[in-house]
């Protein structure tokens, strides 16, 4: 299941120099979608909020293919992560949010009020996380864990995202190499700011982030990926010049002792870190823990709802999949201690090889190829979505979620890429692995994603710099359960089975989540209690708490986002009756680019009411 969905996981969401999806804003539909912003002072304010976002986020500028002609000079920056960088951040969403209420949104038309709308909400959520003074914008109260920080963001970064053609693009990879070490000591200071404020992570991620570095950190500075990526890479391409041994000096002198540094201060952590996973142990935490759950589900469910929606969810779940069980001839024990002698079953799991990793990305491959030809009956857009499928990098796949998806450039330089974190095979058994590719790829992560893509000049650019995780995550678990749907699993009962463990997995997820940081239960009990209910590996249910340690509430978002979903689609079928069309509310829903949950509600009703008419 994804982490964040990196999406492009890693932009996520509210600040444009966090990590990894989509915000985004328009529509109520695809015809809507197409009209440009009405409102010249809309638009023009947008345009000019797109580029001020661009430079705080000069990775987002990459990422989108967005850093070539007058924003050249991008593609050789990182993001300011310093301290006094956090505050001027806050402080230029606060001056956007102040000059786009300037606008009578009263005199907007229905489509630029729902941009309006979007565009306010996630300046507002980012606002709000101003009051907090530790961690990252996104709901990451810890500047440096397993799986965020510039050690674990960078690299991979570098590798997949910046893109080298020309000798201007090397220099330029050179440049943020060096960024890379000033990042990594601006985090540092910010480790030591935020400890004598009593915010110190669990001791557990502590381990995990310094087996992270301890990877990088032993390697010798010209055979890291940090070097290879770009010499390759330019060889490649005919790029003339001897980028080997400015790149290994950069990493020896700079990197290197940066890395040392940061190291050393998350060594001097651990005599003061406990073993409490929650939140509720940080300064405001509990008010910190209600502010990310409205980030990671864009609603006003609280935590008690929230876990006792998991709870429900997750009682249905497991009739639906006991029936499955049984039709195949497991009958004893619970559906979780079933589940759980599935995923031990050699007969489903891949090698813990190279030859068992090619092997599981194939059929990954194939999975791909078997869902394509059903879109025609899910879309009328009708969009490329090209991507590809690559293994997490070994650097940072301890610490990584087990699946996640880059998103598209917007200029169609880079396809999307889909990753899978296979430092364990044993944590994808073969009935796992259909559904894991409707979340990540088509018609999930990589289908929304390539609406910006290929139609980015049908709606505002500021529509791809930004994520709502609610939507991101539950339109592609949504997406799981279109391909159900459309029959992808008609022959493949075990394959079905697999689609509903992922459906049980993410109900389970809400009640984990609510569970560490408002029960106060401990890690070991969450896993316990994960591992009983959806019958996944020890391993891999260990990293998804661990997960959930570093970025709380962000899990909720997939299982809150779909039900929404799904709720709004049976209500516009009860409202349309045969003139409800299942291509023409799930383009409604992806024209909008991602949108807060409350957003999409006002979207949903006027499709109603333009197919009534």
């Amino acid at each position: 299941m994804t982490s964040n969905v990196t999406i492009d996981r890693r932009r996520l969401l509210l600040s444009a120099a966090a990590a990894g999806a989509t915000l985004a804003a328009p529509a109520v539909g695809l015809a809507e979608a197409r009209r440009a912003v009405a409102d010249p002072r809309l638009s023009a304010l947008l345009d000019a909020f797109v580029e001020e976002m661009l430079v705080q986020s000069p990775e987002t500028a990459t990422s989108l293919g967005l850093d070539s002609g007058a924003r050249a000079a991008l593609k050789g920056r990182l993001s300011d992560a310093s301290a006094d960088g956090r505050v001027k951040q806050v402080a230029a969403y606060a001056d956007r949010r102040r000059r786009l209420a300037a606008i009578d949104r009263k005199a907007l038309t229905p489509h630029d009020a729902t941009i309006y709308d979007t565009v306010a909400a996630a300046h507002d959520l980012t606002i709000e996380g101003g009051a907090f003074s530790y961690g990252l914008d996104y709901a990451n109260p810890y500047v440096v864990s397993q799986q965020n920080g510039a050690l674990s963001l960078v690299p991979e970064f570098l590798n997949s995202q910046h893109g080298i053609e020309t000798k201007a693009d090397a220099d330029a990879y050179l440049s943020r190499l060096e960024a890379f070490a000033t990042a990594l000591d601006q985090e540092t200071d910010r480790i030591g700011r935020d400890a004598a404020d009593g915010v110190v992570p669990p001791d557990f991620i502590l381990a995990t982030a310094l087996t992270q570095m301890s990877e990088l950190r032993g390697q010798k500075a010209e055979a890291t990926r940090l070097v290879g990526s770009l010499v390759e890479r330019a060889r490649a391409k005919g790029v003339q010049g001897d980028y080997a041994r400015p790149a290994a000096a950069i990493v020896a002198d700079k990197v290197f002792p940066a890395l040392d540094r940061q190291i050393a201060a998350l060594k001097a952590l651990q005599p003061k870190a406990s073993h409490d996973a929650g939140v509720w142990r940080l300064p405001k935490g509990a008010e910190y823990y209600a502010w990310a759950l409205r980030v990671g589900t864009t609603t006003t469910l609280g935590a008690s709802e929230i876990h006792q929606m998991g709870l429900d969810q997750g009682a249905a779940i497991d009739a639906e999949m006991d029936a499955i069980l049984k039709g195949q001839g497991y009958s004893q024990g619970t559906v979780g201690e079933r589940m759980g002698a599935l995923t031990k079953d050699p007969r489903f799991l891949y090698p813990n090889t190279a030859e068992g990793r090619a092997d599981l990305i194939a059929y990954l491959n194939g999975r791909l190829a078997a869902i394509r030809p059903y879109m025609s009956s899910l879309s009328r857009l009708g969009l490329k979505a090209p991507v590809e499928i690559r293994a997490v990098p070994k650097e940072i796949e301890a610490g990584a979620a087990l699946g996640y998806m880059n998103f598209a450039a917007l200029d169609g330089s880079r396809p999307a890429i889909y990753y899978v974190n296979l430092q364990d095979t044993g944590n994808w058994p073969r009935y796992t692995l259909a559904s894991l590719t409707m979340h990540e790829a088509i018609p999930g992560h990589a289908w929304q994603g390539a609406y910006l893509a290929e139609r980015h000049d049908e709606i505002p650019t500021i529509a791809s710099l930004m994520g709502f995780n609610a939507f991101v995550e539950g339109w592609a678990l949504y997406a799981e359960q279109l391909a159900d749907e459309a029959g992808l699993y008609k022959d493949d009962p075990l394959g079905r089975l697999g689609y509903f463990q992922a459906l049980r997995f993410r109900a389970a997820r809400l009640v984990v989540d609510t569970g560490l940081h408002d029960k106060r239960w401990g890690r070991e009990q969450a896993i316990d209690w994960m591992v009983g209910a959806t019958g996944r590996s020890r391993g891999a249910i260990t990293s998804e708490v661990d997960r959930y340690c570093a970025s709380p509430g962000q899990a909720c978002g997939y299982k809150v986002g779909h039900t929404e979903i799904v709720r709004l689609r049976e209500k516009a079928r009860a409202a349309l009756g045969a003139r409800f069309d299942l291509r023409d509310f799930n383009d409604a829903v992806v024209t909008t680019g991602g949108a807060p949950l409350t957003v999409l509600g006002d979207v949903i009703d006027r499709y109603i009411a333009g197919a009534k008419a």
